[in-house]
């Protein structure tokens, strides 16, 4: 199974066998991405090189969980969740992400992001809780 679009929503979906890979620099700027992201997401890699990962943060996601991701980051070198993210047409798809620092030999830094198919269950419990996270910003 390729990337497929649900017949009655915005949503994406791709195949349990497949992950999305990539790497941003210290500054949040992607220097990797794996052809699963590219097709997931909606773009050729020449327009996601280079840019900020958040270009497909959904904006239904609260800030909050990204602090939270950021403050695990920093704190124990990784964290997991589930994350709604944007397609460059406005569609969206959802992810079990991992990320996770890399310190090089010469010391600098970069943050590899793994996602794979959540668990609807997981997915049915995160709406109204990012929904309720999100009307309190």
């Amino acid at each position: 199974m390729a990337v497929i679009k649900s017949e009655n929503s915005q949503e994406w979906y791709f195949s349990s066998d497949q992950y999305i890979l990539s790497e941003t620099d210290d500054k949040g700027f992607i220097i990797y991405a794996n052809d699963i992201f590219c097709e997931i997401a909606g773009y050729k890699i020449e327009k996601l090189l280079g840019q900020p990962h958040n270009i497909i943060r959904h904006p239904d996601m609260p800030r909050i969980a990204f602090k939270g991701l950021w403050d695990d980051i920093q704190s124990k070198g990784f964290w997991s969740g589930i994350v709604k993210n944007l397609r460059k047409d406005g569609g969206f798809y959802w992810v079990y992400a991992t990320v996770l620092r890399k310190v090089h030999d010469d010391g600098s830094v970069t943050y590899l992001s793994v996602r794979r198919v959540p668990d609807k269950t997981a997915v049915t419990a995160c709406i109204p809780l990012y929904a309720e996270l999100k009307s309190q910003e």
